[in-house]
């Protein structure tokens, strides 16, 4: 009887939190194919429960169902088909558990459900902790959960019995009766003939064991060549198997379209970096630009800060300093004479003076003519520098502390939250309609709202409407009156309109500090030495010479002058230079009593005027600048295309990190590797067929085959006559032992008919071979060219394809017996090579034409080529 699964349904079991379902199956070969952890093993294990498992128990086994973390009832419902007829059951365990099936009998619920299934799938009730196999009958030797059939077991008690039931009657006939009696009798007849009365072999047991040591000696030399060809034939075939897996691998196009597809994700990788590249920089761009227009708003808000200051100190310095402009007058214009009687003595020492040397300069005149020029040259460029350099430091010398900027801004605060005190606390009234008569403290009162924050004297025609605000309005009114006279105060202080105008004037004198330090350096480098005119470096330098330069444009005279007269006139000059210098001494005195006192109001002007000039000339540069009017507009434009271009870097730096170029480039490394290497072993494959078909055709025409036949039918007679003769010589044995080896012989009839079905399979795989099974069913041993092997001792991928094989063989006869078969084969195969895995393929594809198969699988590329009914978890899911 073939069971024939066709839908499954899962909710809340394990891994499948949310509903599946999987339709479709059909008879024949069906393969799932998914990758690892999407469910595979868990649909298995679902079969299993909504079969096998009681749907009221709570056991371990039965705990593990609900998916980890969640409370709730997992519920499984199977669709199948047992002998043509339609069957569904539907089971649910912990939470409201329950099971219904539904078959040709109709309906049937709890425990009367439960034996309906006992009783059609020839299982029996399991009361594990954690399932037991054994208990499921056939199907729990045929549905194999993953790395179940990686070692060859025994199967189960139910199974062992229906086995031995359905073997009974090929055995029977050898058990016992005539056959039995007529072998003791013909060993009894026989026993003098080949034993001495002493129980030492003789006559016919001699002879015939010479006879069997000469035929086995021909009979193996023979059976070691023709195994020799044997094995060549065997390592043929399979080097020629595997050389169809090798070409079939390389004719497959997976790996092109991966590697094509690698490749324009490499493109797309480095076109993504380039973007970035790109991305950063216009957000570099775009900030630069920002920072720009910032910084140009400050130092406009503090040049304007800067020029209300200094327009406020100039202003009071102008007064103060009227009272003593007639007396500074008259000292200024009595040294103004004595300077000018002075200079017109010390231009007469200088004529003098010059007129001595005249003769001695005519020569360094030359020399010093292009040096002077140059001199001059850089020292009116000195001259404006200098003056931009005062500008510079009275402009920065109006700098608020921060201190009482500090002061400032909470003067600032303390205004805002009076006012909002004040308009808190203060009654509002309004008025509409006809305003005729309406007097608000003795005057018209019009229409609209009115903010009350004192005593109030409406009048109404000959009545009068008083108004008292509440009496914290007149508090709030006087906090709002200090707390503004205090900030004016501060800022009348600091000769400010507003808080803006001190942030600008800050702004302008930080500016003044920064234009300082590039004044200095363009006036260091201008003032370099001249060692042609004898000028050292520096500014006090370059001035000091071209003020002793004096007027040296007139060319010298071409004759020498008189020495004697000039140094009587240079003695001459001397002397009024003296006069005239105590003069200008007296008149010095006298102007600097006056001075002393106008000194300070002078010097206060003469900064304010600087300061003044200095902070409008700034401002006019800033406003003349393209775009000052559109300068707040362009900040936040600026802005914007900033936080813009912020977020394409974002985006492109995620893209970036998205692909990876060097993890695209290796993978591809191995794709290219990868073919190569199946190029390497078809090399190899096709070099040693080659070699392998010589041998053949060199060994197979020489008839081995024939030699082993005959050595092999010479040793067996000879054999067979030994055997005979040494069963009739231990015929008494034989006869004490009767009944041991009657049990042993039972046991090896049982077995005969499993082994025969199971090599039909296993000899496809192990050409040549026989097999060894235990009392219990189990497979011990392969025996291969004479050589037993214990299948614990062979490699896991025979194992595993051994235990597979050996499934079929128990299906095949359970099948014959009439009981539900159905294979199901989770991950199998793992350890097969690819010409095993061929052959196992096509042993599954047959059985598939006996019975329902099922393969789980994760290896897409081992079973893509294999006909069946193909179905994906991913597609079905709800």
């Amino acid at each position: 009887m073939s069971l024939r699964l066709r839908r499954i349904a899962v909710d809340g079991f394990r891994k499948f939190r949310e509903p599946m379902v999987i339709d479709g199956l059909t008879d024949g070969l069906n393969i799932v194919i998914e990758p690892n952890e999407t469910g595979k093993s868990t649909l298995l294990e679902a079969l299993r429960a909504a079969f096998f498992v009681r749907h009221g128990t709570k056991n371990q086994l039965a705990q593990s169902f609900a998916p980890y973390g969640e409370a709730v009832g997992p519920e499984i419902q199977v669709s199948f088909e047992a002998n043509g007829a339609p069957w569904t059951v539907t089971k649910r365990f912990l939470r409201g558990a329950t099971i219904e099936v539904t078959g040709p009998q109709g309906k049937a619920q709890g425990e009367d459900a439960e034996a309906r299934l006992h009783a059609l799938l020839g299982s029996v009730r399991d009361t594990s902790q954690k399932g037991d196999a054994a208990t499921y009958g056939a199907l729990g030797l045929l549905w194999v959960a993953q790395t179940e059939a990686l070692a060859v077991t025994a199967p189960g008690q139910i199974v062992r019995d229906t086995v031995r039931s359905t073997l009974e009657a090929e055995v029977g006939s050898i058990m016992g009766g005539p056959a039995y009696k007529r072998v003791r009798t013909r060993i009894d007849e026989q026993f003098g003939r080949y034993w001495s009365p002493t129980g030492q072999k003789r006559g016919r047991q001699n002879e015939a064991t010479e006879r069997v040591e000469i035929a086995e000696t021909a009979a193996r030399e023979a059976t070691e060549r023709a195994a020799g060809l044997e094995k060549t034939f065997a390592e043929l075939e399979t080097a020629r198997a595997r050389l169809k897996v090798v070409q079939r691998e390389i004719a497959d196009d997976t790996d092109v379209e991966t590697r094509r597809d690698l490749i324009a994700s490499l493109e797309i990788a480095r076109a993504a970096a380039q973007i970035l590249a790109t991305r950063r920089a216009e957000h570099e761009a775009v900030s630069a630009k920002g920072k720009g227009l910032e910084d140009l708003t400050e130092r406009h808000r503090t040049a304007t800060e800067a020029r209300d200051k200094a327009g406020l100190a100039l202003e009071q310095a102008q007064t103060r300093r009227a009272s003593l402009s007639e007396r500074l007058t008259d000292a200024k214009q009595r040294l103004v004479d004595a300077r000018s009687a002075l200079d017109s003595a010390r231009i007469a020492r200088l004529d003098a003076r010059s007129a001595l040397s005249a003769g001695e300069d005519r020569v360094r005149a030359m020399r010093r003519k292009a040096g002077v020029a140059a001199a001059r040259k850089r020292h009116v460029e000195l001259i404006e520098l200098e003056r931009l350099q005062d500008e510079a430091k009275a402009l920065a010398a109006t700098l608020i502390p921060a201190k009482a900027m500090d002061v400032l801004e909470a003067n600032e605060r303390a205004v805002a939250e009076a006012h909002a005190v004040r308009s808190a606390g203060a009654t509002r009234i309004a008025l509409s309609g006809v305003t005729t008569g309406v007097l608000i403290d003795g005057a018209p009162m019009g229409v609209g709202e009115r903010t009350l924050t004192g005593e109030t004297h409406i009048g109404l025609g000959e009545a009068e409407l008083i108004i008292y605000p509440p009496a914290g309005a007149t508090s709030a009114e006087e906090a709002f009156s200090s707390a503004l006279k205090r900030h004016q105060s501060a800022l009348e202080d600091l000769a400010l309109e507003d808080l803006a105008g001190a942030r600008a004037r800050n702004d302008a004198a930080r500016d003044a500090a920064g234009e300082l330090r590039t004044i200095a350096a363009r006036i260091e480098a201008l003032t370099q030495a001249d060692e042609h005119v004898g000028l050292v470096a520096g500014a006090a330098a370059l001035k000091l010479f071209i003020v002793e330069l004096g007027d040296d444009s007139e060319e010298p005279e071409d004759d020498a002058p008189d020495i004697l007269d000039l140094i009587k006139a240079m003695e001459a000059a001397d002397s009024a230079l003296a006069r005239a210098e105590g003069t200008h001494d007296s008149a010095v005195d006298a102007l600097r009593s006056a001075e002393e006192e106008d000194g300070p109001l002078a010097t206060a002007e003469a900064r304010a005027a600087s300061d003044l000039a200095n902070a409008e000339a700034q401002i006019d540069t800033m406003q003349s600048r393209p775009g000052f009017a559109s300068l707040a507009a362009d900040l936040i434009s600026a802005r914007e295309q900033s936080a813009v271009a912020a977020v394409k870097l974002e985006e492109a730096t995620r893209d970036a990190m998205a692909h990876d170029p060097a993890a695209i480039t290796r993978k591809i490394e191995t794709i290219d590797a990868r073919s190569r290497a199946a190029g390497d072993t078809r090399t190899k494959l096709e070099m040693e067929i080659a070699r392998l078909e010589g041998t053949v055709e060199r060994e197979g025409g020489k008839g081995l085959a024939d030699r082993e036949a005959a050595a092999g039918e010479e040793a067996e007679a000879a054999r067979a006559a030994l055997q005979r003769i040494a069963d009739e010589a231990a015929s008494l044995k034989l006869l004490r032992e009767i009944l041991d080896e009657a049990r042993d012989e039972t046991s090896a009839k049982f077995v005969g008919p499993v082994a025969k079905r199971a090599k039909r399979h296993i000899e496809r795989l192990l050409p040549g071979c026989d097999l060894s099974f235990s009392e219990d069913l189990t497979l011990e041993a392969v025996v291969r060219g004479g050589i037993s092997e214990g299948c614990g001792d062979l490699s896991r991928g025979t194992q595993e394809q051994l235990s597979v094989l050996t499934r079929i063989a128990f299906a095949d006869m359970l099948l014959e017996q009439g009981q539900p078969v159905s294979l199901i084969l989770d991950d199998p195969l793992v350890y097969a090579d690819d010409a095993r895995l061929d052959l196992m393929v096509e042993i599954l594809s047959e059985a598939a034409e006996r019975m329902q198969v099922i393969l789980l699988t994760c290896r897409d590329r081992a079973f893509r080529h294999v006909p069946a009914n193909r179905l994906s978890l991913t597609s079905i899911k709800q």
